[in-house]
């Protein structure tokens, strides 16, 4: 193939140059740059390829970052607003006292504080939100109901009076011998009193009544190993459990069909009074 000076084949052209001493000198260049270098072109197509792989895992990896960036911009606040805030422990217990914290005695300024103090630690957590406000709201509910509708505590009642002075004061003047010496002290009492219901006279039970004082000097001499105190505390004891009988039996205890006679009264009477004097003997100290 030969154009305007130019003469080419497939694989190689000739180009005829001027030269100063032959005039036009034809010389031969391959077509292409490479063709008589095989082994270059190949080197070079395999350097092209390598290139283009990195600059493919350079961008995949761009990409990559610039998607957990957006992603990272579009939940950030979400994610630290989860991650920092704490969940209530005692969320899922019913009893609401137990929720908060407190005791069933708790006063109202105590139910507050343990709100207050709760929805400060876990206020960023909604759900321990609803249920600390929903225990609270519970507790002040049933303080309301309780005070409007008082009931009478009876243990607290029996506390209080324990509690008391005067109650105090009564019980330190007691205590529990040995079983062995109540023992002894509640046969002879009931002896008594069998022979009070057995044997009633016409005077009434003297005798029996008599003997229940002789009975409580012996056992408090027995027990104190003190005359005097035992002729103090025997007569003492008499008196006054004669009276406390006679005043229940007139106002208190109504008449019991079981005793019949004229000196019923007596009769009951005196089993009250043995009753204190077996007390007086057995637990005075």
């Amino acid at each position: 193939m030969s154009v305007s000076g130019v003469t080419g084949s497939p694989s190689r052209c000739c180009l005829r140059s001027p030269d100063r001493n032959q005039g036009l000198v034809c010389r031969q260049v391959s077509a292409l740059p490479s063709a008589g270098r095989p082994k270059e072109k190949i080197g070079l197509c395999h350097l092209e390829r390598s290139c283009w792989t990195v600059s493919i895992k350079k961008w995949n990896t761009q990409r990559t970052h610039l998607i957990k960036c957006a992603m990272d911009a579009s939940y950030g606040d979400m994610a630290s607003d989860s991650a920092g805030s704490a969940i209530f422990p005692r969320i899922n217990i019913r009893d609401p006292y137990k929720r908060l914290g407190i005791s069933r005695e708790a006063s109202e300024d105590e139910i507050q504080a343990a709100r207050n103090f709760l929805i400060s630690k876990y206020g960023a957590h909604k759900p321990s939100v609803d249920a600390i406000e929903a225990a609270h709201d519970k507790i002040i509910m049933q303080k309301f109901y309780e005070r409007k509708n008082p009931k009478i505590d009876i243990n607290k009642k029996v506390r209080e009076v324990k509690q008391s002075r005067v109650v105090q004061a009564v019980t330190s003047r007691f205590q529990t011998p040995a079983t062995k010496f109540i023992v002894k002290t509640s046969l002879a009492f009931i002896v008594i009193g069998v022979l009070t219901v057995l044997f009633p006279t016409e005077e009434g039970p003297t005798l029996q009544v008599a003997l229940s004082l002789i009975a409580t000097f012996y056992f408090i001499h027995d027990r104190l190993k003190s005359k005097i105190r035992a002729l103090l505390y025997g007569a003492g004891a008499f008196i006054l459990s004669w009276l406390v009988g006679t005043f229940l039996m007139v106002s208190v205890i109504p008449p019991v069909p079981i005793l019949k006679g004229p000196r019923s009264f007596e009769v009951l009477t005196s089993l009250i009074t043995y009753v204190l004097l077996w007390v007086s003997s057995t637990y005075l100290k």
